[in-house]
């Protein structure tokens, strides 16, 4: 999988797919509705990138604080986009 387009896509499916990264399905996860299945895919992880789709989900929450504090963590500064455009940037960056 490649493109944004195809990203979308499979979210018609019923699970993400086995070759997802666990941010991509984290991010499958919140283009589904489902921000608790999200946040469960990243909330115990550390690294960077984790991180980051972490801090992307506490802004999607409205828990600004707790998301600029996981926007630190990944070496980040909240961005001035809306939360579409934060999850299209996301996902491309992780595909």
């Amino acid at each position: 999988m490649k493109t944004l387009a195809e990203f979308k896509k499979s979210l018609n499916l019923d699970q993400p797919l086995s070759e997802f990264s666990v941010q991509l399905k984290s991010l499958w996860y919140d283009g589904k509705g489902d921000w608790h299945q999200a946040h469960a895919q990243v909330d115990h992880l550390g690294d960077q990138e984790s991180a980051l789709v972490h801090a992307y989900l506490h802004r999607k929450e409205g828990d600004i604080g707790n998301a600029d504090y996981w926007y630190s963590k990944a070496r980040q500064i909240r961005p001035n986009l809306s939360l579409g455009e934060e999850w299209e940037q996301l996902v491309l960056k992780f595909l």
